[in-house]
């Protein structure tokens, strides 16, 4: 699979680039929309994003060079090679959340107001983003069989870019890219239904958690410390983190009854 759509002279534009840039603006799209139903105004909303962006790009990129902090350490300059790849979205995630937590603080806007809508937006950003994976021919899992492949009724493009150097692997990007689409479609329906605050993040935190976790167990490529697959470490924790969200909620919520 060529990951590059267009080549003028030595400039290069790359299919993950464009994903990422139809994900963030789309991203924003829906941020802006959302936030607006909920009384957060469109201002906030600029401002907001022109920080979030680059600050969750930037937090993804050091969490990756800090897991292959040898190699950038014999190339430093290597660092700002972006185009080279070295994304990580559990950096980028980290990074946005401690920001977001400073913002609505800075700007009295409750925290998990935001982050319920935020949640939605950035799962259909893993959504789209994990197609930039697979035309990178990145993310894929274990060594497997065309007939593998044949019966799971893939389309034929996705089964061509999984043979990677005449070896077929599991689509890993497909398998996460589906997972949170499903995941999606539960947070729209229990937002519809239910306007707790904070339950939507919740419930994102453990659902990705176990469909990444999973997943990451099949993949070739994983940031590893030692013998621990560090995606999946801190899946563990996006689960119990979540699961503590949903129990602090309950009780807060009595306890302001009970008041």
């Amino acid at each position: 699979m060529n990951p590059i759509i267009i080549s003028i002279g030595s400039i290069h534009i790359y299919w993950y680039s464009v994903i990422l840039l139809i994900a963030f603006t789309l991203g924003f799209y829906l941020l802006l929309k959302m936030g607006e139903k909920q009384g957060i105004s469109k201002e906030f909303i600029y401002d907001y994003a022109c920080y979030l962006i680059p600050i969750c790009l930037i937090g993804a990129r050091i969490y990756y060079v800090l897991f292959e902090l040898d190699y950038y350490l014999s190339d430093l300059l290597a660092i700002f090679r972006v185009w080279e790849g070295g994304l990580a979205i559990h950096g980028g995630i980290l990074a946005g959340a401690l920001f977001t937590l400073y913002y609505t603080k800075k700007r009295n806007i409750k925290f998990f107001k935001l982050t319920d809508i935020l949640v939605i937006c950035l799962i259909i950003g893993q959504i789209l983003g994990r197609w930039g994976n697979f035309f990178n021919g990145e993310a894929y899992g274990p060594e497997t069989t065309l007939s593998f492949l044949n019966s799971i009724h893939l389309p034929n493009f996705i089964i061509e870019g999984m043979n990677i150097n005449g070896t077929y692997y599991h689509p890993t990007f497909l398998y996460e890219s589906l997972w949170n689409l499903i995941g999606l479609i539960i947070l729209l329906i229990i937002k519809k239904y239910n306007k707790k605050e904070g339950l939507i993040t919740s419930i994102y935190l453990i659902y990705y958690g176990i469909g990444r976790f999973l997943i990451e167990g099949l993949r070739q490529d994983s940031l590893m410390l030692g013998n621990i697959r560090i995606a999946q470490l801190i899946s563990i924790l996006m689960i119990l983190f979540g699961i503590f969200l949903l129990i602090f909620s309950r009780r807060y919520k009595k306890h302001e009854k009970k008041l």
